[in-house]
């Protein structure tokens, strides 16, 4: 199997991303990599490899550039690139850390939406206190949606989640402001009923405060709310952590205390980093389009490719398009 990498998309690019192709070809004997990017950029960090294959692109979409605008101008760009060789069959998946914005509007309008699915939701794994972690969905591709397209959130979500994550048959659960089933506003509501007559383990609404705990495997909501709530899981962890080292540094005593559980603080820490996560899966589209984090690593990019991966493997989009068809006909 193929997977293209955008080489010039990310705070870190093109080093760390020439990196974690490399990192992912050595752990990864069964893939072949297409990196689209600047050749003479990435020239210092390249090695010559029998599966890797650079593809020399003029252009790059920068962080600041209006997402549509971007993909339809920059036809040469290491972004469009690389989603057209999806659609083109030319690989299998794509994976890049570049602007959020044009990576969902390169996946909706050139990888293109499978049949009956109405709108494309972004989903990642986020961690869990007991290590297991759940996957939330939509991360912010759609900010309002209909309850209808919330049911499709959760049978993508429910897919991934048994496919990849090889949970057997998933708890699905819808965000809410309480458990009780008649809570929320009239989105929720209405997506209750909708998401309880699904072929899915729907187990009722979850509680923002419970979703570290591993009170289900995929939680659905709108992507509003969605990327708020990661944003907020993603603030508290920082901050958390500054405020650890703030208070282990304050002495000469802490300090010695902080020397002592090291390791276990590394382990906490990796715990709770989205390097180790993966990247978020732009779900509902023809094929697999991963968007890795902006300040991704080399470790983030290899671990968004065997994501890529693992969703080729398990064929995560035809099972979509398949269960998608199903449930339009009955």
């Amino acid at each position: 199997m193929i997977i293209a990498l955008d080489g010039m998309g990310g705070d870190h690019a093109p080093g760390e991303i020439v990196k974690g192709a490399l990192e992912s070809l050595a752990a990864f004997n069964d893939i072949d990599i297409h990196i689209y990017g600047d050749e003479q950029a990435m020239a210092p960090y390249l090695e010559q490899h029998e599966r890797l294959k650079v593809v020399h692109c003029t252009e790059r979409i920068e962080a600041e550039d209006e997402p549509v605008r971007a993909i339809r101008r920059k036809k040469d760009a290491s972004m469009v690139r690389m989603a057209q060789a999806v659609k083109d069959g030319q690989v299998g998946a794509g994976v890049s850390a570049g602007n959020t914005g044009a990576l969902m509007a390169a996946g909706l309008f050139i990888v293109g939406r499978i049949e009956g699915i109405e709108r494309p939701a972004l989903a990642q794994a986020l961690p869990t206190i007991d290590g297991e972690g759940f996957v939330l969905l939509d991360l912010g591709a759609n900010a309002d949606a209909k309850p209808s397209q919330l049911g499709q959130y959760a049978l993508m979500g429910s897919i991934y989640a048994e496919k990849v994550r090889g949970i057997k048959n998933p708890r699905v659960g819808l965000l809410n402001i309480g458990s009780e089933e008649g809570k929320g506003n009239e989105l929720t509501k209405a997506a209750y009923d909708v998401l309880k007559n699904l072929p899915i383990n729907f187990i009722g609404n979850v509680e923002s405060r419970d979703l570290l705990t591993g009170a289900a495997d995929v939680v659905v909501t709108d992507g509003f709310t969605g990327n708020m709530v990661l944003k907020t899981i993603e603030g508290t962890a920082s901050s958390f952590f500054a405020m650890l080292k703030e208070v282990y540094m304050t002495s000469m005593k802490t300090k010695v205390s902080a020397a002592l559980v090291k390791s276990e603080l590394g382990g906490l820490k990796n715990k709770m980093d989205y390097a180790e996560y993966g990247g978020a899966g732009l779900f509902g589209l023809n094929a697999p389009i991963i968007k890795a984090h902006g300040s991704s690593n080399a470790r983030a990019i290899y671990n968004a490719v065997r994501q890529a991966r693992t969703m080729l493997e398990y064929q995560v989009s035809e099972t979509i398009r398949e269960t998608i068809r199903k449930e339009s006909t009955n």
